[in-house]
């Protein structure tokens, strides 16, 4: 089919989503068909990522590796921000669990409440992370506090730096950390195109901040320069399991990156292993899309519960005229991510490629090779190993 065949053929389809987007964001469409429509559009983003053969679906994944490196650390920063980030801390007090935490919960349990699963997941990330009291910590891309407020308090030797691109997440956590009287953290707002920590740290932490990057060479590298001999990095994610593709607005289509995730990334499960110039992966976690997308229905109910309260705050934010709009912009996200990590039971792994799968989360701990300068020789390189049980 020429090219002209094929844009003929979507203007039907993009006249059709300008149509739908116009009676969403008029609050004429109801949660079962908004829902209905996430999941025929996530079968249909699995149909363009998905390749006929291994070697063709292993070469995409090589080619967009490459391209990452040949980008700045991240792009479209200001537009996180508007989007998500200097929406008022009001809002979020309403929508997220007692930590503050934007990110994905765990619910070990039926009975797990959002309360409940946000510290579980921190709690997590405290044990596969090794932390310690009295080490020095970098929570880079520290959102709203939940994980800099929670290791601060927790460990009270620590000294816990947090980096946002927020100012209001800034004022927020200063204020929290004053309330709750802590003076082992400090939070330091800059772009990460351009952060540079001027120390070192024992522990590199970072929470779902990955996504909004590109070249994660350039920033391991910087990364690896902070971390201590013995430091250990590590990184929390969301992923689709074999493929990685961009966030593009190319269309009425794409609302998600237009509205909430410019500049974004979704990285394949295996799309890590492929940045290990100056950090050596040690260990990888699994962690069912099923627990982000009860995060995410938690979040909508607690917005629809407080639709009265937060009418007040989007009339501040974005004005009287756009509440309902951005109302259900909210509501549909929140329904969006949900639909997205329930996704084939929130597994998006089966027998045959083409099978339709969730988006997963995974989590890796990494070591900087600064560890290993002295070990010169194959048998001191295989005493290591065996040490971290990798042999």
């Amino acid at each position: 089919m020429s090219s002209s065949s094929s844009s003929l053929l979507a203007l039907p389809t993009e006249f059709a989503a300008k149509i739908g987007l116009r009676a969403l964001q008029s609050n004429l469409i109801s949660d079962f068909l908004v829902r209905i429509g996430t999941r025929t559009l996530l079968g249909t983003r699995l149909k363009e990522i998905y390749k006929s053969t291994g070697e063709e679906q292993q070469n995409e994944l090589m080619r967009f590796a490459q391209s990452l490196k040949e980008m700045p650390i991240a792009v479209n920063t200001e537009d996180a921000n508007t989007q998500h980030y200097e929406v008022p801390s009001e809002f979020f007090k309403l929508v997220l669990g007692k930590h503050l935490k934007y990110s994905s919960a765990l619910f070990p349990k039926p009975t797990t409440t959002l309360d409940e699963g946000e510290e579980a997941m921190l709690e997590l990330y405290c044990e596969r992370a090794q932390l310690e009291d009295g080490q020095a910590v970098l929570d880079l891309g520290c959102g709203w506090g939940s994980l800099s407020l929670f290791l601060a308090q927790k460990y009270p030797q620590s000294q816990v730096t947090g980096v946002s691109n927020s100012e209001t997440q800034k004022a927020f956590i200063d204020g929290e950390a004053q309330k709750r009287g802590l003076t082992n953290l400090t939070i330091i707002t800059c772009d990460i195109n351009s952060f540079e920590a001027g120390k070192r740290f024992n522990r590199v932490l970072s929470i779902e901040m990955f996504e909004h990057l590109k070249n994660y060479q350039k920033l391991l590298k910087k990364v690896a320069s902070w971390m201590e001999p013995n430091g250990l990095l590590f990184i929390h994610i969301f992923t689709h399991k074999l493929a990685a593709y961009h966030f593009e607005n190319k269309d009425e289509t794409d609302w998600m990156t237009r509205n909430f995730f410019s500049g974004g990334t979704m990285p394949a499960d295996t799309l890590l292993l492929y940045f290990q110039d100056d950090v050596s992966i040690e260990n990888h976690w699994k962690v069912n899309g099923k627990n982000y997308a009860k995060t995410s229905e938690e979040w909508l109910k607690k917005m629809d519960a407080n639709l009265k309260r937060i009418r007040t705050i989007f009339a501040a934010t974005y004005g009287e005229k756009e509440v309902t709009k951005w109302i259900v912009n909210w509501r549909t996200f929140f329904i969006a991510v949900a639909e997205l990590f329930a996704y084939n039971d929130g597994e998006e792994w089966g027998g045959d490629s083409f099978r339709p799968r969730p988006l997963g989360i995974f989590v890796i701990l990494m070591l900087s090779r600064s560890t290993m300068p002295y070990l010169i020789d194959e048998a001191s390189l295989l005493s290591l190993y065996w040490s971290l049980g990798l042999l």
